[in-house]
Parts: C-alpha cells; structure tokens; sequence
C-alpha cells in the first residue's frame, strides 16, 4: 500500500518531469521491494517509467548519441527514474528484465492507455524463457554467494535470493514470464510446510524491521538455497534470437506510441 502522501508526491513529480522535459510518461509503477512485497518499512519508493517524446526526436540520425533516460535523485526516499519507449521495447525484445517486471508491477501510479495494457499482452509471445530462467539463476547464485555465506547477514538478502529462485523455477514449471509478487511465487512450494513457516516468520520480521537489520543465518533458508542451486545448476538452454513475429509486434507497439508523442512546441529547446 502506498500512503496517499506518497502517492501525490510521486504524480507531482511526474508531471514536473513532463513540463520540464517536454515528454509525456505513459505509465509509471512502483518496482523494487514494495512491488516485490517485501519491503521495510523505511524502504525507499522506487517509481519507474516510460516516456514517448514528440516524432521528430526519432527521426535523426544521432538517436543513437541522445539521452534515453530521465533521472533524478532520491529525495524523501523517493527513486523516480524513466526510460524513453524506444530504449524500452529494444531492451523488451531482449527480455530485459527491468522493463518486464515493471510492465508486471502490481503498484500504478500512471498510465495511459494502450501503451501499458498492450505490452502487457504482447509479453507471452515476446518473452524469452531461457534468457529469464539465465537471469534470475544467476542473479540469485551471485547474491548468495556474496551475501550469505557468512554466520551473521542482513536478513533482507534472503529474500533477494529465493525470489529469483523462485522466479526461475516458475519459467520451469509454467513455461510462462515469472509473477514479480514475492506472495504468488511462494506458491510454488506448497510441499516445503516448514519452510514457508520460516519464510513466513522472515518477513514479517523484514516488513516491521529497519531496512539493514542484520541477524544470525537461517540453517533452513540456506539448506533450501543450496539444493535449490544444486538441482538447476543443468542449464535450461539457450535464449533464441528474437523472431521477426516479435519485432514486428514491438514496432507496431512503438507506433501507437508515438501517435501519443507530445508536440515539438511542448519540448523544451535542445541544449545542443
């Protein structure tokens, strides 16, 4: 739940950006932990978007040279950063990630419509499972490896392993893009009692706790982990290239995109 102080700050910002970048957001999100739902309470709030910008800023030949992303710093722990469509759907073609939990995020602050809803329902067929399985085994092999090996660790870690853990094991199971809610991936172990109890008992500690809280290692969470590790250190296989199918989609979905571009009068004059 986001407080409705937050809320109002995080459109206010938005709009800021918008005005002073002559852009037009067509959806912002909550990504990070208080998507994944598992966030302390003094979490900071990390709002991701998409921009479109008038047409005549894609029709150049230095696109590739300009600036494709909107940042600002935390202020009142809030993270508002954005990424401009084209750099988005060339990183969704790849399966990046970031843009695919943020299309996912359960948390909207904005959106307008088809852009979000659109990709949204492109995602299965534009989806590659092994670079999604690739990403989210590694991602949790590198953050055990670098954050609980120890007797003593930030508890938080644990949740920043079996959640790409899970991630990858959803891709086995379901043959289908990961959820990013922490919640429906733990179903996905409804034969391990004992350890759901654990999780269970970790993150009410982690939601009532300081963000760096730092415990004793948990035997059972770290067992799980292993053999986890152990079992899908067979590798799923490789990631296809991107079918034409695929970049067709995408390139439509720029398209509409653009047809919601803002107006070269409403962009701010070019510093070069």
């Amino acid at each position: 739940m986001i407080p409705a102080t937050v809320r109002t700050e995080v459109l206010r910002r938005l709009h800021a950006a918008e005005q002073a970048e002559g852009v037009r957001i067509l959806f912002a999100v909550e990504s990070g932990s208080r998507a994944w739902g598992f966030a302390s309470a003094d979490s900071d709030y990390d709002v991701r978007f998409v921009y479109v910008r008038p047409q005549s800023w894609y029709l150049s030949i230095d696109i590739d040279e300009r600036r494709d992303v909107i940042e600002h710093p935390i202020v009142d722990a809030i993270d508002c950063n954005g990424w401009d469509v084209r750099k988005a759907l060339r990183l969704l073609r790849k399966s990046n990630p970031a843009i695919v939990e943020w299309l996912q995020s359960p948390i909207e602050y904005l959106a307008r419509e088809p852009f979000r809803a659109e990709a949204l329902r492109l995602l299965p067929q534009t989806y590659s499972l092994a670079a999604g399985w690739h990403h989210y085994r590694q991602m949790a092999a590198t953050n055990y490896r670098g954050y609980l090996r120890g007797e003593t660790v930030r508890l938080k870690k644990y949740f920043y392993v079996l959640r790409p853990l899970l991630a990858a094991r959803w891709i086995e199971r379901h043959a289908a893009p990961p959820p990013i809610e922490f919640d429906r991936l733990l179903a996905l172990l409804p034969e391990y009692p004992a350890l759901r109890r654990a999780i269970d008992a970790l993150l009410a500690r982690k939601r009532a706790g300081a963000e760096v809280d730092v415990g004793t290692a948990i035997p059972q969470l770290t067992a799980f982990i292993e053999a986890e590790l152990a079992r899908s250190a067979v590798r799923f296989g490789r990631a296809a290239p991107p079918s034409p199918d695929r970049l067709r989609a995408l390139n439509d979905l720029f398209a509409t995109a653009l047809r919601d571009a803002p107006s070269d009068t409403d962009a701010p004059p070019r510093a070069d």
